[in-house]
């Protein structure tokens, strides 16, 4: 076996989807996965782009986003290392439903449709985590529709960041650090609020003690204060 069959076997058996797969399914996967890099900023995939594969983050970060009519960017998710997106083009052969960017210098593997969804749905526990991934895809979207509709401002924003802090953070000097460098811009198109909005409330929380701010990372210090005002009504 090449040392990059090796490599792709050892990356997609780390992946909790498909963990349970035999080895021998393992290495028919692996064997037909494409390995692609992509630049920081470049578009992975568009909207109505044919929806043949699912990706597996290796490294690096993806950005899931749609736009409105006027231009307006909505960002939906962000896939870390060791994430997959793509997966409801695998299950539904159906055009993508969003855009996919890349975030810093960013590896994938891609896998066919064709390949893996015979394997997928033919082990039991694999198709079990499937739902599982789209439950999880459906309940951020649910969170973030709730806040829009119905949350003001700044219950959106400590909504939006102990979200992040969940997501991706990593323990820092007593708080958690949001390991992702995030423009104020790309933190309101998250969660539906103006930049001005979302500045405003970071540099409030911030001289508050709340938050710590360094080269663009947050890091929250004070997750009940923030999550005080992302529930006022608790």
């Amino acid at each position: 076996m090449s040392q990059a069959l090796a490599n792709r076997e050892e990356i997609l058996a780390g992946h909790f989807l498909l963990r349970h797969l035999q080895p021998a399914e393992l290495s028919r996967l692996a064997a037909t996965a494409v390995s692609m890099r992509h630049a920081s900023g470049s578009t992975i995939f568009q909207k109505g782009d044919p929806g043949g594969s699912m990706m597996a983050v290796v490294r690096g970060r993806v950005k899931i986003s749609t736009y409105s009519a006027d231009g307006k960017e909505l960002v939906l998710n962000f896939i870390d290392r060791g994430g997959l997106f793509g997966e409801i083009a695998v299950l539904d052969g159906r055009p993508r439903s969003a855009d996919a960017v890349a975030i810093g210098e960013t590896e994938l593997l891609v896998l066919d449709r064709s390949r893996l969804l015979p394997i997928v749905t033919g082990n039991p526990e694999s198709a079990a985590r499937m739902i599982e991934v789209l439950c999880s895809r459906l309940r951020w979207t649910s969170e973030a529709l709730e806040d829009a509709l119905l949350r003001d401002a700044p219950a959106r924003v400590a909504r939006g960041l102990l979200r992040l802090a969940s997501a991706f953070g990593k323990a820092d000097n007593g708080g958690t650090r949001i390991d992702m460098r995030l423009s104020q811009q790309q933190i309101g198109n998250l969660i539906g609020v103006s930049r001005e909005s979302t500045n405003k409330y970071i540099v409030e929380w911030t001289r508050a003690g709340y938050l710590a701010v360094a080269n663009g990372v947050i890091t929250v210090i004070d997750q009940d204060a923030l999550g005080g005002m992302a529930d006022p009504e608790s």
